[in-house]
């Protein structure tokens, strides 16, 4: 269904919308092995090819240029690829009219999309690095998010879906591995999407792509290349606001996006060996989350952990707690954990000590049933 989001004073484009803008490897291994043990649990049928989460995304975005001809790709560097490769070989396919680079202004880039979109194009924007995606905030939250509701429901910029690559890598800094999927779930009008896997980023960016709403895709970069599935070779796509059960368990719910997904099942695995069954959690979508899936699956362990990369106060764990607080009480064996980074920018030489490993997940797991 429809978002309630508002309009936008910034048609930055009222021309026409094909118009060229000139205006820690060990961190890896560890994500590549997890990735290559938790493949995706449900997927479509059909002829397969093995791809992984970068070429995954970049035959997604092949298919929504084929079959839609009002929609174009845009960002920095996308013309020749991008800086992860994802947009590899579109422009020679499609066009510089239709895949083309941007200035290196993400204030812009969000505010032409916006635009784009408002006028009817498919506007498929990147931004290089989730990280520098604030200065496109206004744009995104007020502009994007409530264009529909502002306008009474006669225009919107359902049209436009942005991608971010976000997350640690094992080298980034401060600049290179934010998550910042808290700041947009804020927001009213927009939908949230994290992809783990190779099917998963295909069908869920080919959803967010066409989803009648604005849909911010945060793609994590550590998992660009972490591992290869056997991934459909056609169009399809995956319902946006349903998570998946990646593992079924009977003591504790562990609840997680994106990267975090698969530390959480290198978790499980330890904690298995201490006779402790974990039922793992991929939300996939962050908004709308699915509370459903989350709250029965409390209602039969009696316990819950969430983690995610972010920082702890007022990260997206704290909804999902406070929401299962609210409707699972009862069921409640032991106050809900969270396991997350610390209150402090992301550090380069510390990140093996600020990212929330399965070590510091285990400890929680163990924490909640000892309670």
């Amino acid at each position: 269904g429809r978002l309630w989001g508002g309009t936008s004073h910034c048609f930055v484009v009222t021309t026409r919308w094909g118009l060229q803008v000139h205006a820690g490897r060990q961190v890896l291994r560890q994500y590549a092995a997890a990735a290559a043990a938790t493949p995706s649990t449900a997927s479509p049928q059909g002829e397969r090819k093995k791809m992984n989460l970068f070429t995954a995304i970049n035959d997604a975005l092949r298919i929504a240029l084929e079959t839609d001809a009002n929609a174009c790709v845009f960002g920095e560097d996308v013309g020749f690829g991008g800086v992860f490769r994802c947009t590899v070989g579109l422009q020679e396919q499609f066009g510089d009219q239709r895949v083309f680079n941007t200035p290196l202004c993400e204030q812009g880039i969000a505010g032409f999309a916006v635009g784009m979109a408002a006028v009817g194009a498919t506007a498929i924007a990147e931004i290089q690095f989730a990280d520098y995606i604030f200065p496109a905030f206004d744009q995104i939250v007020n502009e994007a998010a409530k264009y529909r509701y502002r306008s009474g429901n006669q225009y919107d910029c359902g049209g436009l879906t942005i991608r971010s690559p976000c997350g640690a890598v094992g080298h980034g800094g401060h600049y290179h591995s934010q998550s910042p999927e808290a700041y947009f779930a804020h927001t009213p009008g927009l939908k949230i999407v994290m992809p783990r896997t190779p099917v998963q980023a295909k069908g869920l960016l080919l959803a967010s792509i066409r989803d009648p709403n604005p849909v911010l895709f945060m793609e994590p970069k550590a998992l660009y290349r972490a591992a290869v599935e056997d991934v459909p070779v056609g169009d399809y796509t995956l319902p946006l606001g349903v998570g998946q059960i990646v593992q079924e368990g009977s003591d504790v719910t562990l609840v997680g996006w994106g990267a975090q997904v698969n530390v959480l099942m290198n978790a499980s695995e330890m904690a298995a060996e201490l006779g402790i069954s974990c039922e793992v959690i991929d939300l996939c979508t962050i908004l709308p989350w699915d509370r459903d899936l989350v709250a029965n699956s409390v209602r039969k362990t009696g316990r819950l952990v969430i983690s995610h990369e972010a920082p702890k106060t007022s990260g997206f764990a704290a909804e999902v707690a406070a929401t299962i607080q609210n409707c699972c009480f009862l069921s409640l064996e032991a106050p809900i954990q969270r396991v997350c980074g610390y209150d402090t920018p992301f550090p380069l030489i510390f990140e093996k000590y600020y990212v929330p490993n399965a070590y510091k997940n285990l400890e929680a797991i163990k924490s909640v049933m000892e309670a």
